[in-house]
């Protein structure tokens, strides 16, 4: 029998030993943040679907007409897809606008990707139930609730300690890690297959970094993390299908994971609980996590600013934005910005368009050929604007007690005046701040109605209420039927 390493068993563990009992407040509580968490991802989907020609392009099978007998239902299209392609192209729909949710840590991501995954082979395995004996959880929202959670928790309990950025590793490494777990126990594989499937993960290369990072931000990060999902599932079906894992993936020297790519110290880690799911920042604009703060700090001095009488383009002569080193890492850019990616990861650009228009950026004004990315007005503002690391705003951004995800911003008028910093520590969308509830809520509505009627919405949250709910039956919900297209 293979000996696999503490890391890989102890995932196993907690997918196949930890159950969740929905009658106690703690797991309650977490299976209601998950289906808050479903219902964001699904919105983000479907604004994605109806919004962008480009993800529009990525979607569909790979050879146009191929039929897939009960295929997963992509949300917001008439595709059945298989698993495999149907992992990738809800992930290319929750992911691509940037407007899911996010965690951090020492390293960032969003657990969210992993519902594309999940929703994947889970819909597709209830579809299939009739003619395929199925030996895993049982098919319904509860499962899907409880699979979520752990997806969530296995990629943030990661992402607290481990900054797989420092070695150049993109996060999206713990989707397929925690994608791949949780799909093992969606098709009823046994433990030691479920320790196989995470062992391929290791042993898979893993993506660069760099198409997230200055000048070379670029679309894929908006597959990324589906191209992450679908090699998960991938991984899963191989194992299901008899291909054995290796014990020392993470171990072994000197080809495994630690010592070739992450340090032989190995992972700090945490107990996996139901604490992640709980702690997530919604995003109700669509800017990367880190600038939030900035944008809403922005807003507050572009009125006092034109409460003055004064000209936001003309008055003001730079702008000091108080920020984390995450912050700083990931989204402060100068220069020539070269596409719609590489706009919504500029913490410059965001604060700009903001201040510019007095509301927050939305998806239409990243585009290449939109008014605000042509606008020569957004260029010299961007120019004024000035990042700081704070050290402060970083420790309570790392401290678990404090979660903040903080940014300040000072003006300074031409006039020879200052506009005292704003300072935002918990910007809408974060666990903490008392309207974000409603804002979520908000937001869920406003991205289904570009596909959805009002009645047709209600019908959803009321279904996603139904613990007993088959999963391919919530999913008919989303269900259109529109003529098959590539825009």
């Amino acid at each position: 029998m293979t000996n696999y390493d503490q890391p890989i068993i102890d995932i196993t563990n907690y997918i196949y030993n930890h159950p969740l009992d929905p009658s106690t407040p703690t797991t309650k509580s977490a299976l209601s943040a998950a289906r808050t968490s479903l219902l964001d991802a699904l919105g983000c989907a479907i604004q994605t679907v109806s919004s962008s020609a480009e993800a529009r392009n990525l979607i569909g099978p790979v050879v146009q007409g191929t039929h897939v007998p009960d295929g997963f239902r992509l949300p917001g299209t008439r595709y059945r897809l298989d698993p495999v392609k149907g992992a990738f192209d809800m992930g290319v729909l929750i992911r691509y606008l940037d407007f899911n949710d996010a965690m951090w840590g020492k390293e960032w991501g969003h657990p969210s990707d992993n519902i594309a995954a999940i929703l994947s082979v889970s819909d597709w395995l209830s579809r299939t139930t009739k003619t395929n004996k199925h030996t895993g959880p049982p098919l319904t929202l509860q499962t899907l609730l409880i699979a979520i959670t752990k997806a969530y928790e296995i990629q943030g309990i990661h992402q607290l300690h481990n900054a797989f950025n420092a070695h150049g590793i993109d996060h999206v490494i713990l989707v397929k890690l925690a994608s791949a777990a949780i799909c093992a126990w969606l098709l009823g594989l046994s433990q030691t297959q479920a320790m196989a499937t995470i062992s391929h993960v290791w042993m898979d290369g893993h993506p660069s970094r760099v198409y997230r990072s200055g000048s070379n931000t670029i679309p894929r990060k908006g597959w990324a993390a589906g191209d992450a999902c679908m090699r998960a599932v991938h991984l899963a079906l191989l194992v299901r299908a008899g291909q054995v894992g290796a014990g020392g993936a993470l171990s072994a020297v000197p080809y495994g994971f630690l010592e070739r790519t992450f340090g032989k110290q190995g992972f700090v880690m945490e107990r996996f609980g139901e604490w992640a799911v709980q702690n997530v920042l919604f995003k109700v604009m669509p800017v990367e996590g880190h600038g939030i703060a900035g944008v809403e700090a922005a807003l507050v001095q572009g009125s006092r600013t034109r409460e003055r009488g004064l000209s936001v383009e003309e008055d003001i002569v730079r702008i000091e934005v108080r920020a984390t080193a995450a912050a700083d890492v990931i989204i402060n850019k100068k220069g020539v910005l070269r596409n719609a990616a590489d706009r919504d990861h500029c913490i410059q650009y965001v604060i700009a368009v903001a201040l510019l228009k007095g509301s927050a950026p939305e998806v239409g004004d990243y585009a290449d050929g939109s008014y605000w990315a042509t606008s020569a007005v957004v260029d010299s503002l961007r120019e004024r604007i000035e990042v700081r690391v704070d050290e402060g705003l970083t420790r309570d951004y790392l401290d678990l007690e404090k979660r903040s995800i903080g940014a300040g911003v000072t003006v300074y008028l031409r006039d020879g005046s200052v506009l005292d910093e704003v300072l935002l520590e918990y910007p809408i969308g974060h666990v903490r701040n008392p309207a974000t509830g409603d804002a979520v809520r908000e937001k869920f509505g406003r991205n289904m109605r570009g596909v959805f009627s009002d009645d047709e919405i209600e019908g959803i949250l009321e279904a996603v209420k139904m613990d007993n709910l088959r999963i391919s039956d919530f999913l008919d919900l989303f269900a259109r039927d529109a003529p098959e297209s590539r825009l």
